[in-house]
């Protein structure tokens, strides 16, 4: 008699904190700052119909004041991404409001010289815009000094094959995760981006060691290896995946020791180092160079590729 085994079906459960930096809501569901909106939103709509009344009739007035209620309601109500969508309009505002094209100039942009035609400026458009990086310097260690902001530490993440594991294992790697989002003391963010990898010097690499194999097949294994990735490399985009984890410090307060920042993004990186082991995910530190190597990554994706020290990870 055959017994089925039923250590699969088991649930676990794990407590998973929630977010932290989520607003405090003020009345109700809503936050001060929808709270804000939507009063200013009010107060100018009776101020319109107090205003108009002596010459509007009220039900012309409600269909007039209809479209706007709902254009602010979703305004201050909806997000995208987590972020609402007044925000969105912030920014989008001030994106259509600055120069298209940056430049990397601390000293500035130089005018054009006299000598070339008003016309030749005129159609090469308006002239680009000095790029403002989000950060004053970098340290040895790695630490962004991002000027008001605080202080930030970047680390890099392997990854973890959640679906072969069995329920036990799925459920020892969550509660080790769960501890470590548990234990976390200030701001943190876990950014998984995507780049360009090359691979030509890998494939390179291959053709030029596969006639040191000790037998034939290997060799003709690692040619055939290498023109498949060769044939990657001219078929199209190949894409890796990067985990980034990102610790920041707010700015020290006034009076407040300045290297206190960059002492504590160094300590929860290495916190999480120790913490995240039990997850099975490895935790590498940036230095300044690879750090510097990343932020110009984020500002250049096309131009970019995996830094040599962590060309480990998942292609997509």
């Amino acid at each position: 008699m055959h017994h089925a085994d039923q250590s699969t079906d088991t649930t676990y459960a794990t407590r998973i904190p929630s977010d932290i930096s989520r607003p405090d809501r003020l009345l109700g569901p809503f936050t001060a700052r929808q709270c804000g909106i939507l009063a200013i939103a009010a107060l100018v709509l009776y101020g319109g119909w107090w205003a108009g009344r002596p010459f509007m009739a009220p039900l012309a007035y409600v269909i007039l004041a209809v479209p706007i209620a709902g254009a602010t309601a979703a305004l201050a109500l909806g997000s995208r991404e987590g972020v609402g969508l007044d925000r969105f309009l912030v920014a989008g505002l001030a994106h259509a409001r600055a120069r298209g094209q940056r430049v990397e100039a601390p000293e500035g942009v130089p005018p054009l010289p006299a000598v070339v035609p008003g016309r030749w400026s005129s159609a090469a458009g308006p002239p680009p815009a000095a790029m403002r990086m989000p950060y004053e310097g970098i340290t040895a260690d790695g630490v962004l000094d991002l000027k008001r902001e605080g202080k930030a530490a970047l680390a890099t993440c392997s990854t973890v094959n959640f679906e072969l594991r069995s329920a036990g294992e799925q459920q020892s790697l969550t509660a080790g995760f769960a501890r470590w989002l548990n234990s976390i003391t200030g701001p943190v963010q876990i950014l998984v981006r995507s780049h360009p990898v090359d691979l030509a010097p890998l494939a390179e690499a291959l053709q030029e060691r596969a006639a040191g194999l000790p037998h034939p097949a290997l060799e003709r294994a690692a040619r055939a290896h290498a023109d498949f990735l060769t044939r990657l490399v001219t078929g199209g985009n190949v894409l890796g995946r990067q985990v980034v984890l990102v610790t920041r410090e707010e700015a020290a307060a006034h009076g407040g020791r300045r290297g206190a920042g960059e002492a504590r993004v160094v300590q929860r990186v290495a916190e999480a180092t120790r913490a995240l082991t039990s997850a099975e995910i490895t935790v590498r530190p940036l230095d300044a160079r690879q750090s510097v190597q990343l932020v110009a990554a984020a500002c250049n994706p096309e131009s970019y590729g995996l830094p040599a020290d962590h060309a480990k990870g998942d292609l997509a």
